[in-house]
């Protein structure tokens, strides 16, 4: 008798472990929300959606080079602020206030075209297609013009019908704040360490605006810039308080502009970092045996870009009922 009634006690505490296990389970794949999304989302909805997108975005990249260099930033910017949901697209109107009024989102540029790539969708598609797909997709595309490799993203990311604007800061980390900082900021949507060492190498291309250059030369130079590189960008950069509406720019890496690839480690290594949080990233201890690895190996840095791509375009989505497909990228739906 009693030990009947100790096997039905243990019975009753397996169910009872089993039971919570897949409740536990449950609650994980709810918060993270990553399970709705899925591979080729679209192939009933709308066929020929990530074809259309790649088609524009290569037609955008051969116009207008510096496209693909904006794809890449959306990403970052949209994707790091709660969640990859396209609310950095939004315009102020109608109660919300942009993103773009925030000192983090200074010098972001080329949205136009990303109307471009929603409108050749809608055509095809009317009210199918997220903008914040249009986001992480056009990213993953604009990586592969710029000499990466082709990402297998997931789909099924729905628009936000708000604004973060108050928060942007919170939630992006600024060029000159410290690398503990900066990686606890990455930490916190799920980015290790390796993997934002790798995010950094997008500073591989495109340019920076003197504005956030000056602090690192004026009144005195950086004593962790190289002088010849110090040279060079007092040249580009002349004036101490610069205007933020003038062209006044620094190429983010001389050698190959407009290429992803671990030049800029090898710069950073020869203090040729254009931001502080360039050169930190060799000079932590945390940080610089990753930057040495990804400088000697641009196979590994393409590597670990891409898996924190993944990490970074599947924080948080908006899917299934939350959110909405917006019809206009600026806007939120009315009615």
């Amino acid at each position: 008798k009693r030990l009947k009634s100790r096997d039905m006690a243990t019975n009753k505490r397996h169910s009872c472990s089993n039971f919570i296990f897949l409740l536990l389970q449950l609650l994980l794949q709810f918060h993270s929300g990553k399970s709705d999304l899925q591979l080729n989302y679209y192939s009933e909805s709308c066929p020929k959606a990530e074809e259309i997108i790649k088609e524009q975005v290569t037609k955008l990249y051969h116009k207008h080079g510096n496209t693909a260099v904006s794809w890449i930033r959306n990403l970052f910017h949209d994707c790091m602020v709660k969640s990859c949901d396209a609310s950095v697209l939004l315009e102020t109107a109608n109660g919300i206030e942009s993103e773009m009024i925030s000192q983090r989102s200074f010098g972001m540029r080329n949205f136009k075209y990303i109307y471009t790539i929603k409108e050749a969708l809608e055509t095809e598609c009317p009210i199918t297609v997220s903008c914040a797909d249009i986001v992480a997709l056009s990213a993953r595309d604009g990586f592969v013009l710029l000499g990466g490799p082709q990402i297998e993203v997931k789909t099924g990311r729905k628009d936000s019908k708000e604004s973060y604007a108050a928060e942007t800061e919170d939630f992006i980390p600024n060029h000159n704040d410290s690398m503990s900082l900066v990686l606890s900021r990455f930490q916190s949507i799920g980015v290790d360490v390796e993997g934002t060492v790798a995010l950094l190498g997008a500073h591989s291309v495109g340019r920076v605006h003197c504005v956030n250059i000056v602090n690192r030369l004026y009144p005195s130079v950086d004593p962790t810039l190289d002088p010849e590189y110090a040279e060079y960008l007092k040249g580009r950069c002349p004036s101490p308080e610069p205007d933020p509406k003038a062209v006044e720019y620094a190429r983010n890496d001389r050698v190959t502009p407009m290429v992803l690839d671990n030049m800029y480690y090898k710069n950073v290594l020869d203090h040729k970092g254009l931001l502080l949080v360039d050169q930190q990233l060799a000079s932590d201890p945390t940080t610089s045996p990753f930057v040495e690895k990804m400088a000697a190996d641009n196979g590994y840095f393409h590597d670990q870009f891409s898996r924190a791509f993944l990490v970074l375009s599947e924080n948080n989505p908006l899917t299934g009922d939350q959110g909405e497909i917006r019809k206009d990228c600026r806007y939120v739906n009315r009615g």
